[in-house]
């Protein structure tokens, strides 16, 4: 299982697979290594609950019987099957990588719709497991347009970029009914230009954030008429987004100097209460006769769920960590976020704060608190946005932040306004629905 953590740990010098969007061909094979490496981390897992079943009884689970273990008969025996097993899938994706390369490298199909979410969320549940493995489904970070291509025209005036959260991708920003945020901030002003970001969200936050930096630097260079940079950010795209611009002016790149508004949608500023939850669940299963073995499974988490916990954003949160171990809270580094830029945070609650303001606080949009999102926490951590850039939706969830019709109107009026106004002498913005429904 040792063997399992280190393949699973985010390696220092991984980098993108891919540089172009994942194909009907990548799909094939990346799933055909992907499905043979499970059955070999499903052989691992077993082989570790067979082996503390046999040895804890007998007072033997430590070290020196552990390395018996390996090299003996059973030991061997489950070598061997991951060693066949190996040798099937890695003989199975080269066929299909040459397949790929000779046949269809002059008629490179696109995923549909459907396959290409199916990835991205592949990509959220294990995509650093992905790029450690050369494994063809590890997606680039990419711009898209309105129209759902790559960016590659020549682009100039103001650009808002809507970043994805967790599991997600530039796809889920589109909706049925008129839902569309990027359409609604289009039609509002017709001279701006929306794109998308799509990213590996299973990647270390940080990382994804250095490599959201490195593009939009990349992106000015190539347009250097692009006069403004507005970044608005559902869940985890918050926190990549917050990233980006912390080591952009570490580095100061020159894009920051263009930033003007940033948007974060229920960002976990401060981490992700069901993370926190499933982090102490895995410990209780550790603490279970013969259960130890299972509390490894939280190792398939990727990075970037990880990060999730505390809201990590900075690559000294996890650097000095061994395998995929979780800084604790009070040791998280601080990120201030940039001057010079007008930032905004929304917060949605499933409860009306009539009903209890602590628990509505709590249980926030069934995924993160309300104090969370709103980037509320102790002095060394807080993100001091004034309470009049603050926004809290009520009978909305987590997921319908990006179609919200309430919350759609407020990221219009923001960015029409583009701080013009002085919102930040003004109260926290409280908004309630009309009716019951909660995707309102």
């Amino acid at each position: 299982m040792d063997e399992l953590v280190k393949l699973l740990a985010d390696s220092d010098d991984s980098d993108e697979i891919n540089k172009t969007p994942v194909s009907l061909a990548d799909f094939f094979e990346g799933l055909a290594q992907l499905a043979t490496m499970g059955v070999v981390e499903i052989t691992e897992i077993v082989e570790a609950i067979h082996r503390e079943v046999i040895l804890r009884p007998l007072g033997r689970f430590n070290d020196k019987h552990l390395n018996k273990w390996s090299r003996g008969f059973t030991g061997r025996i489950y070598g061997t099957i991951r060693h066949v097993m190996q040798m099937v899938g890695n003989n199975l994706a080269s066929v299909l990588r040459i397949y790929k390369n000779l046949i269809l490298q002059k008629s490179v199909q696109p995923l549909p719709d459907s396959l290409k979410k199916l990835v991205n969320v592949l990509n959220g549940v294990m995509g650093d497991h992905l790029v450690n493995n050369q494994n063809a489904l590890a997606i680039p970070m990419m711009l898209y347009t309105q129209d759902g291509k790559p960016q590659s025209e020549t682009l100039s005036g103001r650009i808002v970029i809507l970043c994805h959260g967790l599991c997600m991708s530039h796809l889920s920003w589109q909706a049925q009914a008129g839902n569309d945020l990027g359409e609604a901030i289009h039609v509002s002003q017709p001279d701006t230009t929306v794109l998308y970001l799509d990213y590996n969200t299973g990647r270390r936050i940080s990382r994804s954030g250095r490599k959201f930096s490195q593009l939009l630097q990349t992106l000015v260079d190539d347009n250097p008429n692009i006069s403004q940079i507005d970044l608005v950010g559902h869940s985890m795209g918050g926190l990549v987004s917050r990233s980006a611009l912390f080591y952009g002016e570490q580095d100061r790149l020159d894009w920051i100097k263009r930033v003007g508004n940033l948007i974060t949608l229920g960002s976990p500023h401060h981490g992700a209460v069901l993370e926190r939850i499933g982090n102490y669940v895995q410990d209780i299963i550790a603490k279970l006769p013969f259960a130890g073995s299972l509390a490894k499974l939280g190792d398939m988490r990727s990075a970037g769920i990880i990060d999730l916990r505390h809201g990590s954003i900075r690559d000294a949160d996890w650097k000095a960590l061994e395998g995929r171990s979780v800084l604790p809270q009070d040791f998280r580094h601080p990120a201030r976020l940039p001057s010079g830029i007008k930032t905004y945070f929304v917060a949605s609650a499933l409860l009306e704060t009539h009903y209890d303001s602590k628990v509505t606080d709590l249980l926030g949009d069934s995924l993160v608190s309300v104090a969370s999102a709103l980037g509320e926490d102790d002095a060394e951590h807080a993100l001091f946005v004034p309470d009049g850039h603050k926004a809290v939706f009520y009978g909305v969830n987590h997921m319908n932040l990006i179609h919200s019709r309430r919350v759609r109107e407020q990221v219009v009026e923001w960015l029409l306004d583009n701080g013009r106004s002085d919102y930040a002498g003004r109260p926290r913005i409280h908004s309630y629905p009309r009716s019951l429904d909660v995707a309102v």
